[in-house]
């Protein structure tokens, strides 16, 4: 898996790029997606923009082919994690910034693939895929 990185933001995001490159590194080759870092602000306007909600969010993933794959490569789309989100909600949930940022790239990624949480029967299947690659990883929630 190839993973193109943009940080928009003012914080170092060197710890984030090796842990995320490290949670993806067995997936499948060809894959190429992005993750951009961003502000309180810029994904709150993203949000407002493509979603139509006015607000903070975590993460927003937007996948660049609905079922369609290329030939050569697969060029998945981008995934834009606010880290100024993932700093608050590691401090409430009481685990690491590390182990957020991970659950927001998985997170983010799934949807990407196409997986998503609407009903209960495909959130059950979203998380039992998600906790998989955070556990394959050592990402455990008491991380």
């Amino acid at each position: 898996m190839k993973i193109n990185f943009v940080n928009q933001t003012d914080k170092d995001v060197t710890e984030y790029k090796k842990l995320i490159r490290d949670i993806f590194k067995s997936f499948k080759e060809k894959e190429i997606m992005n993750i951009i870092f961003v502000s309180n602000e810029e994904i709150q306007r993203i949000n407002n923009e493509y979603r139509g909600i006015d607000k903070i969010t975590d993460v927003i993933s937007f996948a660049l082919c609905d079922g369609e794959m290329l030939i050569e490569t697969e060029e998945l789309g981008d995934i834009f994690i606010c880290l100024d989100r993932a700093f608050l909600q590691a401090s409430e949930y009481g685990h690491s910034v590390s182990r957020e940022v991970g659950f927001l790239a998985v997170h983010g990624y799934l949807h990407l693939k196409g997986y998503d949480h609407m009903t209960k029967e495909d959130e059950e299947v979203m998380f039992k895929k998600q906790d998989e690659i955070l556990e394959k990883a050592n990402l455990r929630r008491d991380v």
